[in-house]
Formats: C-alpha cells, sequence, structure tokens
C-alpha cells in the first residue's frame, strides 16, 4: 500500500471531502440568506463574513478533489436546502428577529462542526489531516461565537 498524497488521494477520503464541500456550501448559502433576513446589519454583515470563509474553504477542498482527477460537488444538499425555506418562513414570522435566526444559525454551525469531526476521525493520518484541521479551527471559531451571540441575544 502506498502513501497517501495530496495528489493521490483515497477514494474514502475523497467521498469525505465532497460531503465537506456540501456542508460548506450549504453553510455559506445559509449564512448569505440569513443576512438578508436579519434588521440587525452588524449581524448581517458577521453572517456574511462566515459565509464567504466557508465558501473560500468549499473551493479549497475542491481544488484537491480536481487535483485527483474527480469532478468536485459544486452544490450543497438537500437537507440544507429545506432548512433555508425553514429560516426563510420563520425569519418572515418572527420579523427578522435576531435571536430566532441566531438559533437556526446555531443549528447549522452544530452540523457542520460534526461534519469536520467525523471527517476528520474517518481521515485520520489522511494526507488532508493538515488542511481539514485548519478548517476546523475555523469552523469551531465561527461556531462558537454563533453560539456566543445566540446567548447573549436570549438574555436582550
Amino acid at each position: 500500500m502506498s502513501l497517501e498524497t495530496k495528489t493521490d488521494l483515497t477514494e474514502t477520503t475523497i467521498n469525505k471531502l465532497q460531503k465537506l464541500i456540501r456542508a460548506n456550501i450549504d453553510s455559506y448559502n445559509g449564512f448569505h440568506e440569513s443576512a438578508e433576513e436579519l434588521s440587525d446589519e452588524k449581524l448581517a454583515t458577521l453572517f456574511r463574513s462566515i459565509g464567504d470563509e466557508r465558501s473560500a474553504m468549499a473551493s479549497e477542498l475542491q481544488q484537491y478533489v480536481e487535483f485527483n482527477g474527480k469532478d468536485a460537488e459544486d452544490d450543497g444538499s438537500v437537507a440544507a436546502k429545506t432548512h433555508r425555506i425553514w429560516i426563510n418562513i420563520r425569519g418572515k414570522l418572527n420579523g427578522g428577529d435576531s435571536h430566532v435566526i441566531l438559533i437556526e444559525a446555531e443549528r447549522g454551525e452544530d452540523h457542520i462542526k460534526e461534519a469536520y469531526e467525523d471527517v476528520l476521525k474517518e481521515t485520520a493520518g489522511s494526507a488532508m489531516n493538515d488542511v481539514l484541521s485548519a478548517q476546523y479551527a475555523k469552523v469551531k471559531a465561527g461556531h462558537d461565537k454563533i453560539r456566543d451571540l445566540c446567548d447573549a441575544y436570549a438574555k436582550k
């Protein structure tokens, strides 16, 4: 068995990267669409910023998939589309209530954080470990920021 390299990834690693590409696209879409619903401009700016970071992370993973001769995912998941429709409905019902939207964003952040944790466990020792660990640190920071804001807005 030869050692995995970033240009010679195993099928398992490529499939896991595809999963994270979808999760990052979902996150980007969710943050940008939620930003449109928010009446709090500071929060909307933060959401767009985190969304843009997720888009860059998806692009980075797409490059590694393509280096390996595969077509990278370029669309989110069906479940996320359903979730965004729900966020839009709740956002409209609550008049763009920041706390309600933060609750939904935190659920989305829990999902992407768990996806990274699973993939890091499943690909331990992979050539992609350094890239995935660096991206996980960004996801965790975004997750914690949204969680803390959600807690702060709950007290308002």
